[in-house]
């Protein structure tokens, strides 16, 4: 199995409108074909990231994938992650850009079908290898992944989705932190660990927020203007008021109006924006 093969196999998978899907009893596709990357399970990067975000509670590959298979002696240097971006299809930004304060139904919808596809494509990912008889689990949907408070950062988990797409080449953090990938940032985020020596996916940056407009020249503040919380300036993303805008405003909105049921829906400062579905930092064309 190699990257190639695996991302094939991915997006035949989502391909099929039972398995990709806005809705029940909708053809709207939730995503567009993903892009998949890979690092080693012994990259420096993801210690970094344990001692930076939380080192009593985040997970390092080999920690992950221990939890998942005990006894198993795997460490990070047999492992291989493989993660990917699963980016909002055209029709889905359009819609939600038209919104300013409340989150469009269908990216509600996304937020929540939506990451019921990525999570049967985890447990997919992880049915491919084991068809070799490889071992492999997805952190996220292990029982005891967990939301926990980060000393620096404030809310955090013990698995973070984004930060191993940026590990995996896939992409650098914005001001807003979402992470803003070749394909923009309207995206959802997914991976797995496996036991196996895949080629690692080249990082083609060197800073962690390379690809935003405003860090790297200091001109862009779209998203600023875009959330209706206040949560994002200069300085970068409060998360406080980001989730007590979503907890208490989007979320009955989308339960009142749209689904019937609550669902931690916003995302607006993920479209409308130059980073929408592109790196900016690249010339079109280039």
């Amino acid at each position: 199995m190699n990257i190639q093969t695996l991302s094939a196999r991915m997006a035949g998978w989502m391909s099929d409108p039972g398995n990709n899907s806005l809705g029940p009893g909708l053809d709207l596709p939730a995503f567009d074909a993903p892009l998949v990357g890979c690092a080693a399970g012994d990259d420096p990067l993801f210690d970094f990231l344990k001692q930076d975000i939380g080192p009593d509670f985040y997970w390092t590959p080999a920690q992950a994938f221990a939890r998942a298979f005990p006894g198993s002696g795997a460490t990070g240097a047999d492992l291989s992650v493989v993660s990917w971006v699963l980016p909002q299809t055209e029709h889905t930004r359009k819609a939600h850009g038209q919104h300013k304060e409340m989150p469009s139904e269908e990216w509600s919808r996304a937020r929540h079908y939506g990451e019921k596809v990525n999570e049967a494509l985890r447990r997919f990912v992880v049915g491919v290898f084991a068809e070799e008889g490889v071992d492999a689990c997805a952190p996220a949907l292990l029982p005891d992944w967990t939301r926990a408070e980060s000393p620096r950062y404030g809310f955090a988990s013990t698995w973070s989705e984004r930060h191993t797409a940026y590990a995996c080449g896939l992409g650098t953090f914005g001001l807003s932190d979402g992470l803003i990938t070749p394909r923009g940032k309207a995206i959802r985020v997914g991976s797995v660990v496996v036991r196996a020596h895949l080629a690692p996916t080249p990082r083609p940056y060197t800073r962690h927020n390379e690809w935003c407009l405003f860090h790297a020249g200091g001109k862009c503040r779209a998203c600023i203007k875009r959330c209706p919380a206040g949560a994002i300036s200069e300085k970068g993303h409060d998360k406080v008021k980001c989730k007590t805008y979503i907890r208490s405003i989007t979320a009955p909105h989308v339960e009142a109006n749209q689904l019937g049921f609550r669902v931690n829906s916003c995302g607006l400062c993920q479209v409308r924006v130059p980073c929408e579905s592109r790196n900016p930092t690249i010339k079109r064309g280039g």
